[in-house]
Protein backbone atom coordinates (compact mmCIF):
# COMPACT_ATOMS: atom_id res chain seq x y z
CA UNK A 1 0.00 0.00 0.00
CA UNK A 2 3.06 2.41 1.03
CA UNK A 3 4.67 1.87 -2.62
CA UNK A 4 1.52 2.52 -4.54
CA UNK A 5 0.60 5.64 -2.59
CA UNK A 6 4.06 6.72 -2.99
CA UNK A 7 4.15 6.02 -6.69
CA UNK A 8 0.75 7.33 -7.68
CA UNK A 9 0.76 10.89 -5.52
CA UNK A 10 4.28 12.19 -5.07
CA UNK A 11 4.30 14.24 -8.53
CA UNK A 12 2.92 18.16 -9.28
CA UNK A 13 -0.29 19.22 -10.56
CA UNK A 14 -3.28 21.23 -9.09
CA UNK A 15 -5.13 18.07 -7.60
CA UNK A 16 -6.74 17.23 -4.57
CA UNK A 17 -6.88 14.29 -2.50
CA UNK A 18 -9.05 12.21 -0.03
CA UNK A 19 -8.52 8.86 1.62
CA UNK A 20 -11.60 6.81 2.09
CA UNK A 21 -11.11 3.49 4.30
CA UNK A 22 -14.30 1.50 3.79
CA UNK A 23 -14.88 -2.43 5.21
CA UNK A 24 -17.05 -4.06 2.78
CA UNK A 25 -19.84 -5.93 3.20
CA UNK A 26 -20.51 -7.55 0.18
CA UNK A 27 -19.26 -11.24 -1.13
CA UNK A 28 -18.38 -11.62 -4.65
CA UNK A 29 -21.64 -13.42 -5.55
CA UNK A 30 -23.74 -10.79 -4.41
CA UNK A 31 -24.75 -7.44 -6.64
CA UNK A 32 -25.47 -4.37 -5.17
CA UNK A 33 -29.04 -2.93 -5.56
CA UNK A 34 -28.13 0.50 -4.89
CA UNK A 35 -26.55 3.36 -7.68
CA UNK A 36 -24.47 5.58 -5.98
CA UNK A 37 -24.47 9.08 -7.33
CA UNK A 38 -20.74 9.17 -6.27
CA UNK A 39 -18.63 6.98 -7.34
CA UNK A 40 -15.75 7.80 -5.25
CA UNK A 41 -18.08 6.88 -1.80
CA UNK A 42 -19.51 4.13 -3.18
CA UNK A 43 -17.96 0.83 -1.52
CA UNK A 44 -18.67 -2.85 -1.05
CA UNK A 45 -16.55 -4.11 -4.33
CA UNK A 46 -17.92 -7.31 -4.56
CA UNK A 47 -14.58 -8.99 -4.77
CA UNK A 48 -13.61 -11.18 -1.99
CA UNK A 49 -14.96 -11.98 1.67
CA UNK A 50 -16.96 -9.18 3.30
CA UNK A 51 -14.01 -8.77 5.96
CA UNK A 52 -11.75 -7.59 3.30
CA UNK A 53 -10.62 -3.81 3.99
CA UNK A 54 -10.79 -1.36 0.93
CA UNK A 55 -8.90 2.08 0.59
CA UNK A 56 -9.26 4.70 -1.73
CA UNK A 57 -7.71 8.20 -2.78
CA UNK A 58 -9.59 10.52 -4.82
CA UNK A 59 -8.51 13.37 -6.55
CA UNK A 60 -10.46 15.87 -9.08
CA UNK A 61 -8.26 15.89 -12.27
CA UNK A 62 -10.15 19.10 -13.74
CA UNK A 63 -14.12 20.07 -12.99
CA UNK A 64 -16.08 16.94 -14.03
CA UNK A 65 -12.83 14.61 -14.31
CA UNK A 66 -12.37 12.26 -11.12
CA UNK A 67 -9.76 9.73 -10.60
CA UNK A 68 -9.97 7.03 -8.16
CA UNK A 69 -7.14 5.03 -6.93
CA UNK A 70 -8.88 1.53 -5.06
CA UNK A 71 -6.64 -1.11 -2.65
CA UNK A 72 -9.04 -3.98 -1.56
CA UNK A 73 -7.68 -7.35 0.08
CA UNK A 74 -4.65 -9.20 0.84
CA UNK A 75 -2.99 -12.06 -0.41
CA UNK A 76 -4.22 -15.59 0.49
CA UNK A 77 -2.36 -18.45 2.55
CA UNK A 78 -4.77 -20.57 0.41
CA UNK A 79 -2.79 -19.42 -3.37
CA UNK A 80 0.34 -21.05 -4.24
CA UNK A 81 2.17 -21.24 -7.87
CA UNK A 82 1.84 -24.16 -10.21
CA UNK A 83 2.59 -25.93 -13.61
CA UNK A 84 -0.23 -26.10 -15.44
CA UNK A 85 0.20 -28.85 -18.61
CA UNK A 86 -2.68 -28.58 -20.16
CA UNK A 87 -6.64 -28.07 -19.92
CA UNK A 88 -8.74 -31.01 -20.38
CA UNK A 89 -12.38 -30.97 -21.18
CA UNK A 90 -13.06 -34.74 -20.92
CA UNK A 91 -11.83 -37.63 -19.10
CA UNK A 92 -9.97 -39.11 -22.10
CA UNK A 93 -7.90 -35.70 -22.52
CA UNK A 94 -7.18 -35.31 -18.82
CA UNK A 95 -6.39 -39.15 -18.54
CA UNK A 96 -3.48 -38.60 -21.61
CA UNK A 97 -2.38 -35.26 -20.20
CA UNK A 98 -1.94 -36.93 -16.65
CA UNK A 99 0.08 -40.00 -18.46
CA UNK A 100 2.59 -37.37 -20.06
CA UNK A 101 3.46 -35.67 -16.65
CA UNK A 102 3.95 -39.57 -14.86
CA UNK A 103 6.00 -40.54 -17.67
CA UNK A 104 7.70 -37.72 -17.13
CA UNK A 105 8.70 -38.57 -13.35
CA UNK A 106 5.74 -36.50 -11.78
CA UNK A 107 2.41 -36.58 -10.20
CA UNK A 108 -0.49 -34.77 -11.91
CA UNK A 109 -3.43 -33.36 -10.18
CA UNK A 110 -6.46 -31.86 -11.31
CA UNK A 111 -8.03 -28.18 -10.83
CA UNK A 112 -11.33 -27.48 -11.84
CA UNK A 113 -11.84 -24.21 -13.95
CA UNK A 114 -14.51 -21.33 -12.04
CA UNK A 115 -17.31 -22.17 -14.41
CA UNK A 116 -18.78 -24.41 -16.97
CA UNK A 117 -18.82 -24.58 -20.73
CA UNK A 118 -21.19 -21.52 -21.40
CA UNK A 119 -22.79 -23.60 -24.19
CA UNK A 120 -23.79 -26.65 -21.28
CA UNK A 121 -23.93 -28.02 -19.11
CA UNK A 122 -24.43 -26.18 -16.04
CA UNK A 123 -23.68 -28.54 -13.75
CA UNK A 124 -19.72 -29.32 -14.77
CA UNK A 125 -16.90 -27.74 -15.03
CA UNK A 126 -15.30 -26.63 -18.28
CA UNK A 127 -12.97 -29.04 -17.69
CA UNK A 128 -9.88 -29.78 -15.97
CA UNK A 129 -6.53 -27.79 -15.37
CA UNK A 130 -3.96 -30.36 -15.43
CA UNK A 131 -1.28 -30.02 -12.53
CA UNK A 132 2.22 -30.17 -11.21
CA UNK A 133 2.83 -28.72 -7.44
CA UNK A 134 2.27 -26.29 -4.52
CA UNK A 135 4.49 -23.98 -5.01
CA UNK A 136 4.91 -20.76 -2.43
CA UNK A 137 7.52 -19.11 -5.03
CA UNK A 138 7.34 -18.46 -8.80
CA UNK A 139 11.47 -19.44 -8.47
CA UNK A 140 10.32 -22.82 -7.77
CA UNK A 141 7.50 -23.41 -9.97
CA UNK A 142 9.90 -22.03 -12.94
CA UNK A 143 12.61 -24.91 -12.25
CA UNK A 144 9.59 -27.76 -12.44
CA UNK A 145 8.17 -26.55 -15.40
CA UNK A 146 12.25 -26.82 -17.02
CA UNK A 147 12.58 -30.25 -15.64
CA UNK A 148 9.45 -31.01 -17.18
CA UNK A 149 10.85 -29.86 -20.82
CA UNK A 150 13.60 -31.56 -20.24
CA UNK A 151 12.06 -35.08 -19.96
CA UNK A 152 10.21 -34.17 -23.04
CA UNK A 153 7.33 -32.11 -21.38
CA UNK A 154 7.23 -29.14 -23.09
CA UNK A 155 5.08 -26.07 -23.27
CA UNK A 156 3.52 -26.57 -19.34
CA UNK A 157 3.08 -22.69 -18.04
CA UNK A 158 3.75 -21.45 -14.83
CA UNK A 159 0.58 -20.35 -13.12
CA UNK A 160 -1.05 -18.90 -9.84
CA UNK A 161 -3.67 -20.21 -8.48
CA UNK A 162 -5.23 -16.95 -6.77
CA UNK A 163 -6.32 -16.14 -11.06
CA UNK A 164 -7.84 -18.90 -11.50
CA UNK A 165 -11.56 -16.97 -10.72
CA UNK A 166 -11.66 -19.32 -7.56
CA UNK A 167 -12.56 -17.85 -4.09
CA UNK A 168 -9.50 -15.85 -2.99
CA UNK A 169 -8.68 -12.64 -0.63
CA UNK A 170 -7.01 -10.73 -3.25
CA UNK A 171 -5.36 -8.25 -3.07
CA UNK A 172 -6.61 -6.26 -5.89
CA UNK A 173 -5.58 -2.57 -7.40
CA UNK A 174 -8.21 -0.62 -9.32
CA UNK A 175 -8.23 2.53 -10.95
CA UNK A 176 -11.32 4.23 -12.01
CA UNK A 177 -11.68 7.50 -13.80
CA UNK A 178 -15.19 9.14 -13.70
CA UNK A 179 -16.09 11.68 -16.19
CA UNK A 180 -19.07 13.85 -15.57
CA UNK A 181 -20.30 15.96 -18.93
CA UNK A 182 -22.43 17.51 -17.32
CA UNK A 183 -19.70 20.03 -15.37
CA UNK A 184 -16.31 18.78 -17.86
CA UNK A 185 -15.73 21.18 -20.04
CA UNK A 186 -12.87 19.87 -22.27
CA UNK A 187 -13.47 16.54 -24.72
CA UNK A 188 -13.53 12.60 -24.05
CA UNK A 189 -12.89 11.20 -27.72
CA UNK A 190 -10.53 7.96 -29.12
CA UNK A 191 -7.53 8.73 -30.68
CA UNK A 192 -5.68 6.40 -33.23
CA UNK A 193 -1.81 5.81 -32.24
CA UNK A 194 0.31 7.17 -34.24
CA UNK A 195 -2.22 8.61 -36.42
CA UNK A 196 -2.72 5.42 -38.96
CA UNK A 197 -3.60 2.25 -38.99
CA UNK A 198 -0.37 0.08 -39.30
CA UNK A 199 1.91 0.70 -36.23
CA UNK A 200 1.06 0.76 -32.18
CA UNK A 201 1.81 3.77 -29.58
CA UNK A 202 1.85 3.16 -25.78
CA UNK A 203 -1.31 5.11 -23.94
CA UNK A 204 1.57 7.29 -22.16
CA UNK A 205 2.66 8.27 -25.22
CA UNK A 206 -0.64 8.80 -26.58
CA UNK A 207 -1.59 11.14 -23.52
CA UNK A 208 1.79 12.65 -23.39
CA UNK A 209 1.34 13.41 -27.59
CA UNK A 210 -2.24 15.19 -27.41
CA UNK A 211 -1.88 16.85 -24.24
CA UNK A 212 -4.59 14.68 -22.03
CA UNK A 213 -5.59 15.37 -18.73
CA UNK A 214 -5.80 11.52 -18.56
CA UNK A 215 -6.21 8.27 -20.98
CA UNK A 216 -6.53 4.55 -21.03
CA UNK A 217 -6.74 2.16 -23.70
CA UNK A 218 -9.36 1.20 -26.06
CA UNK A 219 -9.82 -2.16 -28.09
CA UNK A 220 -8.58 -4.99 -29.38
CA UNK A 221 -5.91 -4.94 -32.24
CA UNK A 222 -3.50 -6.93 -34.31
CA UNK A 223 -0.45 -7.40 -32.71
CA UNK A 224 2.80 -8.69 -35.04
CA UNK A 225 3.58 -8.52 -38.93
CA UNK A 226 1.46 -8.95 -41.77
CA UNK A 227 0.59 -12.46 -42.09
CA UNK A 228 -1.25 -14.45 -44.98
CA UNK A 229 -3.29 -17.05 -44.10
CA UNK A 230 -5.97 -17.69 -41.26
CA UNK A 231 -5.46 -19.05 -38.11
CA UNK A 232 -6.28 -19.29 -34.88
CA UNK A 233 -4.01 -16.44 -33.89
CA UNK A 234 -4.93 -12.85 -34.24
CA UNK A 235 -3.08 -11.96 -37.94
CA UNK A 236 -2.86 -9.31 -40.08
CA UNK A 237 -1.19 -5.66 -40.25
CA UNK A 238 0.53 -4.29 -37.11
CA UNK A 239 -2.02 -2.05 -34.89
CA UNK A 240 -5.02 -3.06 -37.38
CA UNK A 241 -7.99 -2.56 -34.95
CA UNK A 242 -9.63 -5.88 -34.09
CA UNK A 243 -13.02 -4.60 -34.73
CA UNK A 244 -15.03 -1.36 -34.86
CA UNK A 245 -13.31 2.36 -34.91
CA UNK A 246 -14.65 5.83 -35.72
CA UNK A 247 -12.09 8.69 -35.59
CA UNK A 248 -13.56 12.25 -35.64
CA UNK A 249 -17.02 10.77 -37.43
CA UNK A 250 -14.51 8.75 -40.00
CA UNK A 251 -15.19 4.91 -39.84
CA UNK A 252 -12.12 3.55 -39.82
CA UNK A 253 -12.37 -0.26 -39.28
CA UNK A 254 -15.79 -2.08 -39.96
CA UNK A 255 -17.49 -4.18 -37.29
CA UNK A 256 -17.27 -7.58 -35.82
CA UNK A 257 -20.65 -7.41 -36.48
CA UNK A 258 -23.01 -7.27 -33.33
CA UNK A 259 -20.01 -6.79 -30.83
CA UNK A 260 -20.58 -4.04 -28.19
CA UNK A 261 -18.56 -0.88 -28.87
CA UNK A 262 -18.52 2.60 -26.50
CA UNK A 263 -19.58 5.30 -28.75
CA UNK A 264 -19.22 8.77 -27.86
CA UNK A 265 -21.38 11.06 -29.69
CA UNK A 266 -19.48 14.55 -29.08
CA UNK A 267 -17.09 16.71 -26.87
CA UNK A 268 -17.41 16.38 -23.19
CA UNK A 269 -19.03 12.66 -23.76
CA UNK A 270 -22.48 13.99 -23.26
CA UNK A 271 -24.93 11.30 -24.49
CA UNK A 272 -22.16 8.14 -24.31
CA UNK A 273 -23.16 4.99 -24.89
CA UNK A 274 -22.81 1.70 -25.26
CA UNK A 275 -24.25 -0.01 -28.62
CA UNK A 276 -23.99 -3.36 -30.15
CA UNK A 277 -22.68 -2.39 -33.92
CA UNK A 278 -22.55 -3.65 -37.37
CA UNK A 279 -21.30 -1.60 -40.68
CA UNK A 280 -22.57 -2.20 -43.56
CA UNK A 281 -20.44 -0.99 -46.39
CA UNK A 282 -20.73 -1.04 -50.68
CA UNK A 283 -20.01 0.63 -53.55
CA UNK A 284 -21.75 1.47 -56.79
CA UNK A 285 -19.99 1.87 -60.16
CA UNK A 286 -21.24 4.18 -63.35
CA UNK A 287 -22.83 1.66 -64.72
CA UNK A 288 -25.12 1.02 -61.92
CA UNK A 289 -23.84 -2.42 -60.29
CA UNK A 290 -23.10 -2.89 -56.98
CA UNK A 291 -21.18 -4.77 -54.16
CA UNK A 292 -20.70 -4.97 -50.55
CA UNK A 293 -17.34 -4.19 -49.42
CA UNK A 294 -16.18 -6.62 -46.77
CA UNK A 295 -13.54 -4.90 -45.55
CA UNK A 296 -11.89 -1.30 -44.69
CA UNK A 297 -8.41 -0.27 -44.07
CA UNK A 298 -7.11 -4.03 -44.06
CA UNK A 299 -5.49 -6.84 -45.51
CA UNK A 300 -7.63 -8.45 -47.62
CA UNK A 301 -8.05 -12.45 -46.50
CA UNK A 302 -7.72 -11.97 -43.03
CA UNK A 303 -11.09 -11.09 -41.00
CA UNK A 304 -9.73 -10.61 -37.30
CA UNK A 305 -11.97 -12.15 -34.14
CA UNK A 306 -14.42 -12.95 -37.73
CA UNK A 307 -17.51 -11.77 -37.67
CA UNK A 308 -17.34 -9.61 -40.67
CA UNK A 309 -18.98 -9.22 -44.04
CA UNK A 310 -19.53 -11.82 -46.58
CA UNK A 311 -17.98 -15.20 -47.01
CA UNK A 312 -16.15 -15.59 -44.01
CA UNK A 313 -14.24 -18.86 -43.59
CA UNK A 314 -14.49 -21.39 -40.77
CA UNK A 315 -17.48 -19.33 -39.87
CA UNK A 316 -19.18 -16.03 -40.01
CA UNK A 317 -20.03 -15.25 -36.38
CA UNK A 318 -17.08 -13.53 -33.89
CA UNK A 319 -14.88 -15.55 -32.46
CA UNK A 320 -11.94 -13.99 -30.46
CA UNK A 321 -8.45 -14.11 -31.16
CA UNK A 322 -9.34 -16.37 -34.55
CA UNK A 323 -8.40 -14.69 -37.70
CA UNK A 324 -11.04 -16.22 -40.25
CA UNK A 325 -10.74 -15.93 -44.14
CA UNK A 326 -11.90 -14.87 -47.77
CA UNK A 327 -10.96 -15.40 -50.82
CA UNK A 328 -13.47 -13.55 -51.94
CA UNK A 329 -12.80 -9.83 -50.71
CA UNK A 330 -13.33 -6.13 -51.93
CA UNK A 331 -11.58 -3.48 -49.92
CA UNK A 332 -11.25 -0.50 -49.37
CA UNK A 333 -8.52 1.30 -48.34
CA UNK A 334 -8.51 5.42 -47.10
CA UNK A 335 -5.35 7.54 -46.21
CA UNK A 336 -6.10 6.38 -42.82
CA UNK A 337 -4.43 3.07 -43.57
CA UNK A 338 -0.99 5.37 -44.41
CA UNK A 339 0.58 6.38 -48.13
CA UNK A 340 1.09 2.64 -48.77
CA UNK A 341 -2.12 0.26 -49.65
CA UNK A 342 -1.18 -3.45 -48.57
CA UNK A 343 0.19 -5.75 -50.93
CA UNK A 344 -0.93 -9.24 -52.52
CA UNK A 345 -2.25 -10.72 -55.80
CA UNK A 346 -6.03 -9.45 -57.21
CA UNK A 347 -6.86 -6.35 -58.73
CA UNK A 348 -7.08 -2.30 -57.68
CA UNK A 349 -9.05 0.48 -58.35
CA UNK A 350 -7.69 3.83 -57.21
CA UNK A 351 -10.19 6.73 -57.05
CA UNK A 352 -9.96 10.21 -56.40
CA UNK A 353 -11.74 12.44 -53.93
CA UNK A 354 -14.42 12.77 -56.35
CA UNK A 355 -14.65 9.09 -56.56
CA UNK A 356 -13.26 9.29 -60.34
CA UNK A 357 -11.32 6.30 -61.48
CA UNK A 358 -7.48 7.50 -61.85
CA UNK A 359 -5.83 3.98 -62.55
CA UNK A 360 -6.09 0.06 -62.50
CA UNK A 361 -3.96 -2.12 -61.76
CA UNK A 362 -3.63 -6.27 -61.64
CA UNK A 363 -2.19 -7.00 -58.34
CA UNK A 364 -2.71 -4.93 -54.92
CA UNK A 365 -0.39 -2.26 -53.39
CA UNK A 366 1.33 0.98 -54.11
CA UNK A 367 0.23 4.51 -53.24
CA UNK A 368 -2.93 5.99 -51.39
CA UNK A 369 -4.29 9.20 -52.58
CA UNK A 370 -4.53 11.78 -49.81
CA UNK A 371 -8.27 12.62 -50.28
CA UNK A 372 -9.38 9.66 -52.20
CA UNK A 373 -9.57 5.30 -52.13
CA UNK A 374 -8.12 2.49 -53.28
CA UNK A 375 -10.65 -0.61 -53.75
CA UNK A 376 -8.83 -4.21 -53.75
CA UNK A 377 -10.32 -7.04 -54.91
CA UNK A 378 -9.29 -10.70 -54.37
CA UNK A 379 -11.47 -13.92 -56.42
CA UNK A 380 -15.12 -12.48 -57.49
CA UNK A 381 -14.30 -9.17 -55.98
CA UNK A 382 -11.37 -8.54 -58.38
CA UNK A 383 -13.38 -10.04 -61.39
CA UNK A 384 -16.27 -7.43 -60.04
CA UNK A 385 -13.77 -4.68 -59.87
CA UNK A 386 -12.84 -5.63 -63.65
CA UNK A 387 -15.90 -5.64 -65.30
CA UNK A 388 -17.21 -2.20 -64.07
CA UNK A 389 -14.56 -0.10 -63.30
CA UNK A 390 -13.41 2.04 -65.89
CA UNK A 391 -11.11 5.14 -66.21
CA UNK A 392 -12.53 8.42 -65.68
CA UNK A 393 -15.92 6.87 -64.26
CA UNK A 394 -17.19 7.29 -61.24
CA UNK A 395 -17.75 5.09 -58.34
CA UNK A 396 -19.25 5.56 -54.79
CA UNK A 397 -17.99 4.53 -51.80
CA UNK A 398 -20.78 4.30 -49.08
CA UNK A 399 -20.87 2.97 -45.57
CA UNK A 400 -23.02 3.18 -42.62
CA UNK A 401 -22.72 2.09 -38.91
CA UNK A 402 -26.28 1.08 -37.79
CA UNK A 403 -27.64 -0.07 -34.07
CA UNK A 404 -27.41 -3.88 -35.06
CA UNK A 405 -30.28 -4.62 -32.18
CA UNK A 406 -32.84 -1.70 -33.54
CA UNK A 407 -31.54 -1.84 -36.97
CA UNK A 408 -31.42 2.09 -37.29
CA UNK A 409 -28.29 4.06 -38.48
CA UNK A 410 -26.08 5.56 -35.81
CA UNK A 411 -25.72 9.29 -36.72
CA UNK A 412 -21.43 10.32 -37.06
CA UNK A 413 -20.52 13.84 -36.61
CA UNK A 414 -17.11 15.29 -36.52
CA UNK A 415 -16.82 14.89 -32.89
CA UNK A 416 -18.21 10.61 -32.89
CA UNK A 417 -15.65 8.30 -31.45
CA UNK A 418 -16.17 4.63 -31.59
CA UNK A 419 -14.35 2.16 -29.69
CA UNK A 420 -14.40 -1.98 -29.86
CA UNK A 421 -14.77 -4.19 -27.06
CA UNK A 422 -16.69 -6.97 -25.78
CA UNK A 423 -17.84 -9.27 -23.80
CA UNK A 424 -21.26 -6.71 -22.94
CA UNK A 425 -21.22 -6.67 -19.19
CA UNK A 426 -24.20 -4.60 -18.93
CA UNK A 427 -27.47 -3.56 -19.89
CA UNK A 428 -29.99 -1.25 -18.13
CA UNK A 429 -28.11 -2.05 -14.84
CA UNK A 430 -28.25 -5.68 -15.17
CA UNK A 431 -25.39 -8.39 -15.92
CA UNK A 432 -25.86 -9.62 -19.34
CA UNK A 433 -22.71 -11.93 -20.21
CA UNK A 434 -23.06 -13.83 -23.47
CA UNK A 435 -19.74 -15.17 -24.09
CA UNK A 436 -21.11 -17.07 -27.16
CA UNK A 437 -22.65 -14.27 -28.73
CA UNK A 438 -19.54 -11.99 -28.40
CA UNK A 439 -17.21 -14.58 -29.17
CA UNK A 440 -15.32 -16.37 -26.70
CA UNK A 441 -17.02 -19.85 -27.13
CA UNK A 442 -14.97 -22.33 -26.37
CA UNK A 443 -15.37 -24.83 -29.60
CA UNK A 444 -12.62 -26.41 -31.21
CA UNK A 445 -11.87 -25.36 -34.76
CA UNK A 446 -9.45 -26.57 -36.82
CA UNK A 447 -7.44 -28.15 -33.31
CA UNK A 448 -7.12 -24.41 -31.94
CA UNK A 449 -7.76 -24.80 -27.91
CA UNK A 450 -10.58 -22.89 -28.00
CA UNK A 451 -11.31 -24.04 -24.59
CA UNK A 452 -8.10 -23.13 -23.26
CA UNK A 453 -8.57 -19.69 -24.56
CA UNK A 454 -11.46 -19.37 -22.70
CA UNK A 455 -10.65 -20.61 -19.67
CA UNK A 456 -7.13 -18.52 -19.69
CA UNK A 457 -8.83 -15.00 -20.52
CA UNK A 458 -12.56 -15.13 -19.45
CA UNK A 459 -12.88 -17.46 -16.37
CA UNK A 460 -9.41 -16.79 -15.06
CA UNK A 461 -8.25 -13.25 -13.40
CA UNK A 462 -6.42 -10.91 -15.84
CA UNK A 463 -5.53 -6.95 -15.91
CA UNK A 464 -8.32 -5.49 -17.24
CA UNK A 465 -10.08 -2.51 -18.90
CA UNK A 466 -13.68 -1.45 -19.08
CA UNK A 467 -15.60 1.10 -19.47
CA UNK A 468 -19.36 2.18 -18.58
CA UNK A 469 -21.70 4.76 -18.47
CA UNK A 470 -24.20 5.58 -15.17
CA UNK A 471 -27.93 6.55 -15.29
CA UNK A 472 -27.01 9.85 -15.08
CA UNK A 473 -24.76 9.89 -17.90
CA UNK A 474 -21.37 9.74 -16.18
CA UNK A 475 -18.90 7.86 -18.21
CA UNK A 476 -16.70 5.65 -15.99
CA UNK A 477 -13.41 3.71 -17.38
CA UNK A 478 -11.98 1.24 -14.93
CA UNK A 479 -8.24 -0.37 -15.27
CA UNK A 480 -7.37 -3.27 -12.97
CA UNK A 481 -3.62 -4.81 -12.65
CA UNK A 482 -3.44 -8.46 -12.79
CA UNK A 483 -1.12 -10.77 -13.19
CA UNK A 484 1.31 -9.54 -10.52
CA UNK A 485 0.68 -11.78 -7.45
CA UNK A 486 0.97 -10.38 -3.88
CA UNK A 487 -0.15 -6.91 -5.77
CA UNK A 488 -2.94 -7.21 -7.50
CA UNK A 489 -5.04 -10.86 -8.61
CA UNK A 490 -6.68 -9.27 -11.75
CA UNK A 491 -10.65 -10.01 -12.41
CA UNK A 492 -12.50 -12.41 -14.50
CA UNK A 493 -14.96 -11.28 -17.14
CA UNK A 494 -17.74 -11.90 -14.49
CA UNK A 495 -16.08 -9.79 -11.37
CA UNK A 496 -15.52 -7.17 -14.13
CA UNK A 497 -19.03 -6.56 -14.77
CA UNK A 498 -19.96 -7.26 -10.84
CA UNK A 499 -17.43 -4.12 -10.25
CA UNK A 500 -18.71 -1.69 -13.18
CA UNK A 501 -22.63 -2.12 -11.79
CA UNK A 502 -20.98 -1.48 -8.09
CA UNK A 503 -19.47 1.72 -9.43
CA UNK A 504 -22.40 2.92 -10.26
CA UNK A 505 -22.22 2.13 -14.50
CA UNK A 506 -26.02 0.66 -15.67
CA UNK A 507 -24.48 -0.34 -19.19
CA UNK A 508 -20.81 -1.36 -19.64
CA UNK A 509 -18.40 -3.04 -21.59
CA UNK A 510 -15.03 -4.60 -21.21
CA UNK A 511 -12.25 -3.32 -23.66
CA UNK A 512 -8.76 -4.70 -24.25
CA UNK A 513 -6.74 -5.65 -21.52
CA UNK A 514 -4.24 -7.99 -20.70
CA UNK A 515 -0.77 -6.41 -21.18
CA UNK A 516 -2.73 -3.81 -23.14
CA UNK A 517 -4.42 -2.31 -19.78
CA UNK A 518 -3.16 1.21 -19.36
CA UNK A 519 -4.42 4.46 -17.53
CA UNK A 520 -2.36 7.67 -17.26
CA UNK A 521 -3.44 10.50 -15.41
CA UNK A 522 -1.68 14.01 -15.87
CA UNK A 523 1.13 12.06 -17.81
CA UNK A 524 1.96 9.80 -14.97
CA UNK A 525 1.19 6.11 -15.35
CA UNK A 526 -0.86 4.35 -13.09
CA UNK A 527 -0.59 0.65 -12.07
CA UNK A 528 1.71 -1.87 -12.97
CA UNK A 529 2.07 -3.55 -16.54
CA UNK A 530 1.90 -6.77 -16.68
CA UNK A 531 4.48 -7.63 -19.34
CA UNK A 532 7.72 -7.61 -18.48
CA UNK A 533 8.56 -5.75 -21.05
CA UNK A 534 6.44 -2.40 -19.33
CA UNK A 535 3.84 -0.70 -21.02
CA UNK A 536 2.38 -2.32 -24.42
CA UNK A 537 1.72 -0.49 -27.18
CA UNK A 538 -1.63 -1.10 -28.30
CA UNK A 539 -3.83 0.37 -30.90
CA UNK A 540 -6.03 3.18 -30.11
CA UNK A 541 -6.95 4.99 -26.59
CA UNK A 542 -9.62 7.02 -25.29
CA UNK A 543 -7.81 10.56 -24.46
CA UNK A 544 -9.64 12.95 -21.76
CA UNK A 545 -8.50 16.58 -23.44
CA UNK A 546 -8.69 19.72 -21.55
CA UNK A 547 -10.56 22.39 -22.92
CA UNK A 548 -8.07 24.35 -24.20
CA UNK A 549 -7.53 21.28 -27.02
CA UNK A 550 -11.16 21.02 -27.76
Amino acid sequence: MQFRTARRWLFGGATTAFVVAVTIAASVETEPTARPTDVAAAGKLPLGPAILTETRTSRQIAPGVTHIAIERGQPSANDFWTVTIGLATSETEAAELEGKVRAAGYQPRRDRTAGPDPRGPRDRPLGWMVRVGRYSDQAAADRVRNELAARGLAGGSVQHSGEDGHATTGPWSLDVLVVDPARFRGSLRSELTDGIVPGRETTSSVARRTGALAAVNGGYFVTGGAHTTPGNWVAGTDGDPAGISVIGGSLVSEAVNGRPALVVPGDSGQGTSVRRLRTRITVRAADGATREVTGLNRQSGLIVNCGGAGNATPFSHPAHDYTCGNADELVAVTARFGATAPQGPGYQVTLDAGGRVTALRAGRGGSVPARGTVLQGTGTGAQWLRAHARIGARMSVRSTVVDAEKGTPLPLTAKTSVVNGGPLLLRNGTTVLDPVRDGWSPEDVRGADRAAIYNGWYLRRNPRTAAGVTRDGRVVLLTVDGRHPGHSAGLSITETAAVMRSLGAVNALNLDGGGSTAMVVRNAPQGLPSDPTGERAAADALVVLPESAR
